[in-house]
Formats: structure tokens, sequence, C-alpha cells
């Protein structure tokens, strides 16, 4: 691989699994809630390597809708999600 950008997608594609396992094997709620945030915000800086490497500007408008639906995500989650407080005790 010759492009510095495509390299460096493809590291942070690898540190997605990591991501990945913390999501499946997570203890608690927020744990999980944490590693999908982070997901999210590796997955917005991998479309935007892409964009570069690939010279697709179009990825760039992906990028901005993935990070866009990741703090929705977290805001849905915490408004219907059920979470009372930080230590992700469950609401009644």
């Amino acid at each position: 691989m010759d492009d510095p950008y495509l390299l460096a997608a493809l590291v942070l594609l690898a540190s997605v699994t990591a991501g990945l396992v913390r999501v499946m094997f997570g203890t608690g709620r927020v744990e999980r809630l944490m590693a999908l945030q982070l997901l999210g915000t590796t997955a917005v800086a991998v479309v935007l390597l892409l964009a570069q490497g690939l010279e697709l500007p179009g990825l760039r408008d992906l990028a901005l809708v993935l990070g866009l639906l990741a703090c929705i995500m977290v805001v849905a989650f915490v408004r219907y999600g059920g979470l009372d407080s930080i230590k992700g005790e469950r609401k009644p």
C-alpha cells in the first residue's frame, strides 16, 4: 500500500474489532454505549480517510451523516434506554 490514508484506514478498521468485542462482552450498558460511540467516531474517521485516499469527495457527506447518526443514537439511548444516572442504573 503506497497511500498513507488507506493504510491509516486499515489500521482503524483493525481497531474496530476490539471495540466490537467490548460491545459484545461489556459488563454494563454504559460501557457498551461508550464502545458504540467510539465505533461511530472510528467509522467517521475511516470514511474520511477513504474519501481522501480514494479521492471521492462524496464520502465526506457520508462521514457527516454517520457522525450525526452516532450523536442521535446516544441521545436516543439515554432518553429511551432507561438510564437513570451515569452509574447505569435502570429506571423502574
